[in-house]
C-alpha cells in the first residue's frame, strides 16, 4: 500500500511540474529578454550621449516628445476603438429591446382588435338570440368592454346568488380543532398534532397573516389547502415567483396602450373573497423566493391599521362606468374573512423572512412528516365566518390571561433585556392578548400558548445574534425557564436553546 502512495507522490509531482513547465515556456519565455533589453536600451544612451553636442541632444528630445505622442496616439486610438466598438453593441442590444417591446405592443393591439371584433359581432347577434342567451352574451360583453374584464366576470358570476351560510349551533373553537384534524386525517390522508391545528386557529384570530415554513415535504401546502376543503371552499393557491420585486407582481397593472388593467389571478382572488360570507384563504406558495416585505409591504402595513373599513388597496386612481362593483373610488376592500397564508422553506434558494414580517404574522414551523392516527370519519364544516369571528371575541373575554402568567412573562422579558438587549414590544405583547385566550379555547393549555409565542417570536431573532459569545446567557435562560414555569414546562423554547447551543 505504501508502495502505491509512494508512486502517486511522485506521478503528481512530475505532473504538475511539467505543467508548470509548459506555462512557463509558453507565455513566459518569449519575454524572459526584454527586462535585459531595457538595460541595453540605458547601455546604448551612456555610451553616445558624450558625443551628441547640442543639435544631437535636441533632435534626441524631440525624437523622444514624437515616439510619446506616437504611443500616446495608439493607446488613445485603442481607447476610442473600444469605446466605439461597446457603444456599437449596447445599440444594437438597445434595438433588440426595443424590438422586442414593439412586437409585445402588436401582440397587444392584435388581441384588442379581436375583441372589439368580438363585440361588434356580439351585439349584431344579441337580438337574434334566446332570453337565455341573451343574458349569457350581455354578461360577456360587459366583462369584454371594462377595464376589468376578470373581475366584472366576477361580479356577473356572484350576482343575484344568496351567499348567506347558516350558522352551526353550540359550535366551539375546540370542537372546529379536532373536526378539521380528524377531516384532514380521515378524507385527505393527511395527518397533523393537535398542537399544530391549535397554533394554526388560535393565529388566525390573531393575525392576518400564517406562515407555514419549515423543510420540503412537511404538509405546508396541503394544510392551506385542507382548510380550504374543510370550510367548503377551495384556498387560492398563488406561486410566487423569485421575479417579484412590488405590488404589480402580486395585483397587477394598469396597461396604457390597452386601456385595461392586467389583473393578476391573486387579485381575482382577493376580490371573490368580497362576495362570499365564509372564511376564505388564500396561499402565496414559495412566499420566499422572493423578498416577501417589497412585494406584500402594503398589505402588511394595511392590515396593521385598528379600523377594518381602512384595510383598502389602492389599484386606479380614477374610476369609469362598467369598472366592478365592488371597486369604490379606485379602490379595493381586504375583507375581514381572508387569511393569508404563506408556505415557506428555508434553503439556499429562498430569502431569509425578515423581523419585520415575522412580527406581523403567525410562523407555525414543521420539522417533521405527520404520524398517521385512527381518525374519526368527518364531513366538511361549512360555517360563516361571522360565527368563527364570534368565537375568537368570546374566547377573549372568557380566558383573559392571568395576571400570574403574565407577570412572569414580564420577568422573562426584563431577563431577554438584559442577557440579550432584545425587547418583547407592544405588537407581541398585543398579539398575546389574542393568542393566549384562542389557544386555551382550542383545547390547549395557556402556558404552551406562551411557549410558543416566546419560542416563535423572541428566540428566533437570537439567530441575527453571535450565539457563539452567548452561549452561557442562553444556558442561563434554559435555567431561568424552569426556574419560572417550573420543569417540564416550554418545551419548544427549551428544545430550540439547545439547537442554538449545538450548531454553534
Amino acid at each position: 500500500m505504501s508502495a502505491y502512495f509512494e508512486y502517486l507522490r511522485q506521478m503528481l509531482v512530475r505532473f504538475f511540474s511539467d505543467l508548470g513547465t509548459f506555462f512557463r515556456k509558453t507565455f513566459a519565455y518569449p519575454w524572459a529578454d526584454v527586462p535585459q533589453n531595457f538595460n541595453d536600451y540605458g547601455s546604448y544612451l551612456n555610451a553616445a550621449s558624450p558625443s551628441f553636442g547640442f543639435w544631437g541632444w535636441f533632435f534626441f528630445v524631440l525624437f523622444a516628445i514624437l515616439f510619446t505622442a506616437l504611443i500616446g496616439a495608439i493607446i488613445f486610438f485603442i481607447v476610442i476603438g473600444i469605446r466605439k466598438y461597446v457603444r456599437f453593441v449596447k445599440r444594437e442590444l438597445d434595438k433588440d429591446e426595443l424590438r422586442s417591446q414593439v412586437e409585445k405592443l402588436n401582440y397587444e393591439l392584435y388581441q384588442s382588435t379581436l375583441e372589439k371584433d368580438k363585440i361588434l359581432n356580439l351585439k349584431t347577434a344579441y337580438m337574434g338570440l334566446r332570453p337565455d342567451e341573451q343574458v349569457e352574451a350581455k354578461k360577456e360583453l360587459e366583462a369584454m368592454a371594462s377595464r376589468f374584464p376578470k373581475l366584472v366576470g366576477v361580479d356577473a358570476a356572484y350576482r343575484g346568488i344568496n351567499m348567506d351560510i347558516p350558522a352551526r349551533p353550540g359550535l366551539s373553537l375546540e370542537e372546529i380543532c379536532n373536526s378539521f384534524r380528524n377531516f384532514a386525517a380521515s378524507k385527505l390522508g393527511l395527518y397533523y398534532t393537535i398542537d399544530a391545528i391549535r397554533q394554526l386557529f388560535a393565529g388566525m384570530g390573531t393575525a392576518k397573516l400564517i406562515i407555514l415554513e419549515g423543510i420540503s415535504g412537511t404538509g405546508k401546502t396541503s394544510l392551506a389547502y385542507a382548510l380550504g376543503k374543510f370550510v367548503g371552499y377551495d384556498s387560492a393557491i398563488i406561486p410566487v415567483q423569485p421575479s417579484w420585486k412590488d405590488r404589480s407582481e402580486l395585483l397587477g397593472y394598469y396597461n396604457e396602450f390597452t386601456k385595461k388593467f392586467n389583473e393578476s389571478e391573486f387579485l381575482k382572488a382577493l376580490y371573490i373573497v368580497g362576495y362570499r360570507k365564509d372564511l376564505c384563504v388564500i396561499t402565496l406558495d414559495e412566499m420566499n423566493l422572493a423578498r416577501i416585505e417589497y412585494y406584500f409591504a402594503e398589505f402588511l402595513s394595511v392590515m396593521e391599521m385598528r379600523d377594518p373599513a381602512a384595510w383598502t388597496i389602492d389599484l386606479i386612481p380614477d374610476h369609469q362606468d362598467g369598472d366592478p362593483e365592488l371597486l369604490k373610488g379606485g379602490k379595493l376592500l381586504i375583507p375581514q374573512n381572508v387569511v393569508f397564508f404563506g408556505t415557506a422553506n428555508n434553503d439556499d434558494s429562498t430569502f431569509t423572512i425578515s423581523d419585520k414580517v415575522y412580527d406581523r404574522a403567525i410562523s407555525l414551523f414543521f420539522d417533521d412528516k405527520g404520524r398517521p392516527f385512527q381518525a374519526t370519519p368527518t364531513e366538511p364544516m361549512p360555517m360563516p365566518y361571522s360565527q368563527l369571528a364570534g368565537l375568537y371575541e368570546e374566547a377573549k373575554r372568557q380566558f383573559p390571561i392571568s395576571e400570574t402568567m403574565l407577570s412572569k412573562f414580564d420577568d422573562l422579558d426584563n431577563f431577554v433585556i438584559k442577557k440579550f438587549k432584545l425587547a418583547f414590544g407592544n405588537r407581541i405583547l398585543k398579539q398575546l392578548e389574542s393568542f393566549i385566550p384562542c389557544f386555551v379555547a382550542c383545547g390547549g393549555k395557556e402556558v404552551d400558548g406562551f411557549d410558543f409565542i416566546f419560542t416563535n417570536k423572541i428566540l428566533k431573532k437570537f439567530e441575527s445574534l453571535n450565539i457563539a459569545f452567548l452561549k452561557d446567557e442562553l444556558k442561563m435562560l434554559d435555567a431561568h425557564l424552569d426556574k419560572l414555569y417550573g420543569k417540564g414546562t416550554f418545551k419548544m423554547a427549551h428544545a430550540y436553546i439547545d439547537t442554538l447551543i449545538k450548531n454553534n
